[in-house]
């Protein structure tokens, strides 16, 4: 299988980590859609990152349904997370409020740093601001007590918390300060110390 886009996207550092905790092997072509958007539509029309093509020359695109469906077709026997129903249900609220804080902090990156500053709408930075607080106050509660979420087998919640977490700090420690959620930050920290991190850093 082929990955497609760049490792400071947190939604393409997230599958390549995914696929690498399972196992799964993959190629990773470093893709920009923003300075390399011909050669990525030559691949995906759509120019959405992540983007995976199966041996089979399938174009998939979506973190999570790349995911899926490596889950689904390539993992065998192996699984991400636990397997206790209670820590299941967590780990996929989790594995939401991660993806909400990345969707909300990539919004603050495009509004911020793509938009003309006149063009700039604050109303509309405050509130995708006070989305993101809202998602990570969430995080910092309910991981409380969560040993589990980089245990082995590593769990989805975990990758996707800890990349959240890294890209936060590096694109946007102006609109949210990661050290005012300690609980996140600490999981982020030990995240980026592993092995499998340092293979996959953020760019």
């Amino acid at each position: 299988m082929r990955l497609i886009g760049m490792l400071d996207s947190p939604y393409v550092r997230r599958t390549a980590l995914t696929l690498a905790a399972l196992d799964i092997p993959f190629a990773h072509e470093s893709l920009s859609v923003f300075r390399q958007y011909g050669e990525f539509a030559a691949i995906n029309p759509v120019v959405k990152a992540p983007t995976a093509v199966t041996d089979e020359g399938v174009v998939l695109l979506d973190s999570t349904l790349i995911i899926d469906y490596a889950l689904k077709t390539l993992a065998g026997s192996k699984r991400l997370g636990p397997a206790d129903p209670r820590q299941i249900a967590l780990d996929v609220r989790l594995t939401g409020l991660g993806l909400a804080a990345c969707e909300k902090a990539v919004q603050s990156v495009y509004e911020r740093q793509l938009r003309p500053a006149e063009k700039q709408h604050q109303p509309w930075l405050d509130r995708v601001a006070g989305q993101l607080k809202a998602a990570l106050f969430a995080i910092e509660t309910d991981i409380l007590g969560a040993d589990w979420l980089l245990a082995t087998p590593l769990s989805e919640a975990g990758i996707t918390l800890a990349v959240a977490g890294t890209f936060i700090a590096e694109m946007i420690p102006d609109v949210v300060a990661l050290s005012d959620y300690p609980r996140h930050a600490a999981l982020t920290a030990a995240a980026e110390a592993t092995d499998l991190f340092r293979a996959w850093p953020y760019e």
